[in-house]
């Protein structure tokens, strides 16, 4: 099953010419959800996938920059006369946050809810999770994310059945479907169970444990970089990361890949993938639109897929 990470927006706090706000759409199979929906953000997916039916949109905190765009997006969603449910869930506070903003998109005609969530509380969808943690920024709470597929059961071993005498074709699927033929089980021909991804979303944050242990492995960390190491003071103040302090939590964790975001508008790119690839060589600065797809292990390595113009939508 296809998995994806598509950038709708990579800046930080204001906007710039290169850079949205903070908008994360994550795609599994059939499933669509977003992350933050900063001002411009139904804009931008217009702009390049479309606007997609999300099933769920997860705030990570309630700056600005980070939830703006969603009463207009809601009001959209009013307007091309959706009927498929929404649900919008975030820290505590995000029902106050969202009715306060109810004269905006007024009485909405499809299902809508509203859920706030306490920091590891899971999210369960069919066969993976969503579950909140709390990380070090400045606000009441903020939260973080982590997207976690199930484990898999291991691969059915074609050659070890036949050399134990199962018969290729019907006694192959009921061997893997847990009944004993011939004398031989689904234990003696499964090899063991296998990981399923983990993508991780760090919002904003300085560094802290908490994203290091719920970055633990990911196949995907995709973290703040709101500054440069020259600024870290300012960083520290602030409670946001460099990019150097993103990539030691990438070592650390031993994650497969760092995806840095929320740039500050003074910073073309390239300059804090190489501060960040410095400590982490498997770095990444997405721009807007770039997605990175996400295969199994076995498959091969995350991708950054660089977005190309000529694949929006007319």
């Amino acid at each position: 099953m296809d998995l994806s990470v598509f950038f709708a927006g990579t800046g930080g706090s204001v906007p710039s010419a290169r850079r949205g706000l903070p908008g994360l759409l994550l795609r599994r199979g059939g499933d669509a959800v977003l992350f933050d929906c900063g001002e411009g953000t139904q804009r931008q997916l217009v702009r390049s996938v479309g606007l997609t039916d999300m099933s769920h949109v997860f705030l990570t905190h309630f700056h600005a920059d980070h939830w703006l765009g969603l009463p207009g997006m809601l009001k959209s969603f009013e307007l091309r006369d959706r009927d498929k449910p929404l649900t919008v869930l975030g820290p505590p506070g995000t029902r106050k946050l969202l009715e306060s903003m109810r004269f905006v998109y007024g009485r909405l005609k499809y299902p809508f809810e509203i859920r706030e969530l306490d920091p590891h509380e899971a999210v369960r969808f069919d066969d993976w999770a969503i579950t909140p943690f709390a990380v070090a920024h400045r606000g009441p709470v903020s939260f973080g994310y982590a997207i976690v597929e199930d484990v898999r059961r291991g691969r059915f071993d074609v050659e070890l059945a036949a050399s134990l005498g199962v018969a290729e074709g019907p006694d192959f699927g009921r061997l893997e479907r847990g009944e004993t033929v011939n004398g031989v089980t689904r234990e003696q021909v499964m090899g063991p169970d296998r990981p399923g991804r983990k993508i991780v979303l760090s919002g904003d944050t300085s560094p802290c444990e908490a994203l290091r242990v719920a970055a633990h492995q990911a196949d995907v960390l995709v973290c703040e970089a709101t500054f440069a190491e020259e600024e870290a003071e300012r960083a520290a103040l602030t409670r946001h990361s460099t990019a150097r302090q993103a990539a030691e939590i990438a070592r650390d964790a031993e994650v497969r890949m760092l995806a840095l975001t929320h740039l500050s508008s003074r910073y073309a790119g390239g300059e804090i993938r190489d501060e960040g690839r410095a400590v982490f060589e498997r770095t990444v600065v997405p721009r807007d639109f770039d997605t990175i797809d996400v295969p199994f292990a076995e498959k091969g390595e995350p991708e950054l897929v660089r977005w190309d113009a000529e694949r929006a939508p007319a």
